[in-house]
């Protein structure tokens, strides 16, 4: 058959429009009478060219109008622009909802001119595989990118409460789904091969089930249910395009007619981005829903490259480079991203760039590097074994000495506040600074004063506990600040009530070297005093050697910082609280 043939046959069938909505029936009201069709009326009236014909609600009684416009779209209001870009006969449909019921009247009209510019437009192209694809094109959901189903508020356009990762959906008789978009007709068909996954939280599934296109149920949880479907059920179905607003949309004639995963939503499709290969579109109803969809046997081209890893000369430092890297002719890369294992990473735009890491710890890492290109990923993977710890590396929790609290993970003893003196607080906030060593963890507390001498950040063991510094006298604990800033550390031992401060160690401080810089401050308790000779029993010239205090007298840890000053509001970040082993007594 010719080409100019398949065109014909594909105008003579049926048209799109550029205007229009699905229809809203109002509920029906229980009084009156339904109009009659001598009292209802409507004309056809010429547009702005060849194409395009205005429809006007004449009716001698009041009502809301709906349009059937016969060319898969419909309207709801007094006029309606209708666009017919083939030469044949449409049947236009008015149905009036009045006071007493509905009526509805028909008219046909009949269109001899043909848009031809309209069958050239790329989109149109894209969609149906154009005029030479006389089965149509189908299209299958892009399950190997990221996000290729999504969720997100209504009023947003990024998958923000979920987004599916590749073959997330895997199982649940979605990736084999079809769906065809053919000019013969404007006509839309699918085709799940007899099962599919729908929204359950938005009733998707009550729609086909009272439809006849799903049957029954297989598996569900609180959102999807993957249902045994009859495609046959869903009735002739058409697809149009529109353009609204600078916005362009596929609409499908039927609720029974989806795009992709059911999400209940209205068959009206925003298209995010497209071409011969690709469509992501956005739906909205209780809110947005993402669709990425590929043709179907498409492969997609791909980046290809080797992640190289090698030892340096230095100490720990290895060299990674993209070694054999393949960029088909139509990719940009835009971003690459290292992932050495230590929680550190690294960006560049520069494929070329040798990037250079050293290690602290000794260890096996887990390294990747993905690359970014056309919104795809790219991703290798490789483990990297450092024998032995840095030379600059300092040992963080020493013989006999264990975890306290790292604000994290691990909390042995909670940390809380002292206000007797003034106003403080302690936060568990996120880490101002995990890009390097010596902390990388995730989160960490903020102790901030409030012009008080004394306020403080104190860890107290449980009732029986007592710190041991007989085997270790260090303690810990990682400072992050202000340059200049004093952070104090103390013991005491809280069984002497309000006089507790009789027990606690001379002051062991710490000075920040650094503005805003994760530094390990280290109080050594060995040759440290306790108490004052003037309160006669409380006293000792050296806190590790004294049996009275090296176990089973100290149980709180008290931090300061610019223990005495309360001219100003002070702060400082805390992290990883360690010190000598902790004895229970009986």
């Amino acid at each position: 058959m010719k080409r100019k043939n398949i065109l014909i046959i594909a105008l003579a069938l049926i048209g799109l429009t550029w205007y229009g909505c699905e229809p809203m029936e109002p509920d029906k009201p229980s009084i009156g009478n339904a109009p009659t069709e001598d009292q209802l009326g409507f004309q056809i009236v010429p547009g702005d060219d060849a194409f395009h014909y205005i429809v006007v609600n004449t009716s001698s009684v009041p009502g809301v109008p709906n349009w059937d416009l016969g060319n898969g779209n419909k309207f709801v209001g007094d006029s309606a622009v209708a666009y017919y870009p083939s030469a044949g006969t449409y049947t236009i449909k008015l149905t009036l909802y009045a006071k007493g019921g509905s009526t509805t009247i028909e008219k046909t009209h009949e269109q001899t001119e043909t848009d031809w510019a309209y069958f050239e437009n790329p989109l149109i192209t894209a969609l149906t595989g154009g005029i030479d694809a006389t089965n149509g094109k189908t299209w299958v959901i892009d399950s190997l990118s990221n996000a290729h189903l999504g969720i997100g508020p209504a009023d947003s356009y990024s998958p923000v409460w979920w987004a599916a990762t590749p073959l997330e959906k895997s199982g649940h008789y979605l990736y084999d789904d079809e769906f065809n978009f053919n000019l013969v007709g404007f006509t839309y068909t699918i085709n799940t091969h007899g099962a599919t996954q729908v929204n359950h939280d938005g009733n998707a599934d009550e729609d086909g089930i009272s439809g006849g296109y799903y049957t029954s149920s297989i598996w569900n949880d609180a959102y999807d249910i993957d249902m045994n479907t009859n495609d046959a059920a869903r009735g002739p179905l058409t697809w149009s395009i529109s353009e609204e607003n600078g916005k362009s949309y596929i609409k499908i004639s039927s609720q029974s007619g989806n795009i992709s995963y059911d999400d209940g939503n209205p068959r009206v499709y925003e298209i995010l981005e497209w071409n011969q290969n690709f469509l992501h579109l956005r739906t909205v109803g209780g809110a947005a829903r993402y669709h990425k969809l590929i043709p179907k046997g498409y492969v997609k081209p791909t980046i290809s490259y080797d992640l190289g890893v090698t030892a340096t000369a230095n100490a720990n430092e290895y060299q990674f480079t993209l070694n054999n890297l393949d960029v088909p002719s139509n990719f940009s890369i835009t971003n690459i991203v290292y992932t050495f294992g230590d929680g550190t990473t690294y960006e560049t735009t520069n494929s070329a760039e040798a990037v250079l890491h050293t290690y602290m710890r000794k260890g096996t890492y887990a390294v990747t590097v993905t690359v970014y290109a056309n919104n795809q990923e790219f991703t290798k993977s490789t483990t990297v074994t450092v024998a032995s710890n840095h030379p600059s590396y300092q040992e963080y929790l020493l013989d006999a000495m264990v975890m306290y609290n790292d604000f994290g993970e691990t909390t042995l003893v909670p940390m809380q506040v002292d206000q007797s003196d003034g106003g403080a607080t302690l936060e568990i906030v996120n880490n101002p600074d995990n890009s390097m060593y010596p902390n990388r963890s995730a989160h960490c507390a903020l102790f901030t004063k409030y012009n008080a001498q004394w306020a403080n950040a104190y860890t107290k063991l449980p009732d029986g506990y007592r710190f041991d510094l007989t085997l270790q006298p260090v303690f810990k604990v990682l400072v992050y600040g202000k340059a200049g800033d004093i952070v104090l550390l103390k013991l005491e031992n809280t069984d002497r009530g309000g006089n507790a401060w009789q027990t606690s160690t001379h002051d062991l401080t710490y000075t920040i070297q650094r503005d805003n810089k994760w530094e390990i401050a280290e109080f050594n308790f060995a040759g440290v005093g306790a108490g004052w000779d003037w309160t006669g029993d409380i006293y000792t010239n050296d806190v590790t050697t004294d049996p009275n205090f090296n176990k089973d007298f100290y149980n709180v840890v008290r931090i300061m910082v610019n223990p005495g000053d309360n001219s100003n509001t002070f702060s400082v970040y805390l992290d990883d609280l360690a010190g000598p082993h902790v004895e229970g007594l009986k």
